[in-house]
């Protein structure tokens, strides 16, 4: 098992625990260690962590371990790229959904979601389950060609309605505010979590491996990748689906009691709840599930039930 794996075996059991390990990961300024940094740290990590079996105590092996967990893949041991890092995420993403909430025109919103879903589907296929692999096809391609169509559903979807309000001159008040108002935060989450499921369809098609506790893989399940696939999508909708909903709900509320004064004013109001909340559930969606996950003998295959005696075997969850 890597040594990023068994960090959050021992350091991440609650929510808690990983909620406040996530909000460390994702600090930005490591995203200025060199790759010479990374390696160097990445031999003490891996080092440390072959005797890892209770909290650290030592801060500077802390540290590592928080340099290792935002830049290293876990299953592959390679550096993933600057932009796709774990800190990363909340400044690319953020201007990029204040785009995307704006909802002006039809085509304006589409690019919108074409250039946020191109980046969230990059991001999620740098950092899923890397142990997928298929003899007839090259997975990575595949993971490639279905993100390309995802991407292009998810922007059409994303603009169908204000297609639909511009073609039949829909402009009354009520459609105004289903269609600009009620609407894009369901459509971002539903559409968010079908980009993670579609781009990660081989970790369920051909399995993931999974290991006891002593980090001996055990076997490939198709049932671990249909989980870790799961989990994963449903944090994405609930991070993107309420960074939507909630500034625009409690913008309607500013509107209403008019405390912002000037239409200037209330789009300043709108950006800073738009980043405050994805600032804050960017570490509550990644802590809703182990990354280190687990899946009980009982659940898989059974010709991994007859391979180990562990009541419980482990994966790699992926971002």
């Amino acid at each position: 098992m890597d040594a990023n794996l068994r960090f959050w075996r021992t350091e991440g059991q609650s929510f808690f625990q990983r909620f406040l390990l996530w909000a460390d990961v994702l600090d930005p300024l490591l995203l200025l260690k060199s790759s010479d940094e990374i390696r160097t740290t990445r031999l003490l990590v891996q080092n440390s962590g072959k005797t890892l079996s209770e909290p650290i105590q030592n801060d500077k092996t802390k540290q590592a371990f928080l340099l290792s967990l935002s830049s290293v893949h876990p299953d592959t041991d390679k550096i993933i790229p600057v932009l796709f890092r774990p800190p990363a995420f909340l400044p690319i993403s953020l201007p990029l959904v204040i785009a995307t909430s704006l909802q002006l025109q039809a085509k304006q919103t589409f690019f919108c979601q074409f250039v946020f879903h191109t980046y969230t589907t990059g991001f999620t296929l740098l950092n899923g389950n890397g142990t997928v692999k298929a003899e007839e096809y090259s997975v990575q391609q595949k993971q490639i060609f279905h993100g390309l169509g995802a991407i292009s559903y998810a922007a059409c979807i994303g603009a169908l309605p204000l297609v639909f309000m511009n073609r039949y001159s829909m402009k009354s008040l009520l459609t105004q505010l289903v269609v600009k108002k009620l609407l894009p935060a369901p459509l971002l989450g539903l559409t968010s979590a079908f980009t993670v499921a579609v781009v990660r369809s081989p970790e369920f098609e051909n399995g993931i491996e999974v290991m006891d506790r002593n980090g001996k893989v055990v076997g490939v399940s198709q049932k671990a990748g249909e989980k870790a696939v799961k989990e994963t999508a449903l944090s994405r909708a609930v991070l993107f689906g309420t960074t939507f909903f909630l500034p625009a709900l409690l913008t309607y509320f500013v509107e209403r009691a008019k405390l912002a004064k000037t239409p200037r004013a209330l789009a300043l109001v709108r950006m800073l709840m738009i980043t405050s909340v994805l600032a804050g559930m960017l570490p509550v969606s990644l802590s809703m599930f182990p990354q280190c996950g687990e899946i009980k003998r009982a659940d898989l295959e059974p010709e991994i039930q007859s391979s180990t005696e562990e009541t419980e075997l482990f994966y790699n969850r992926g971002i």
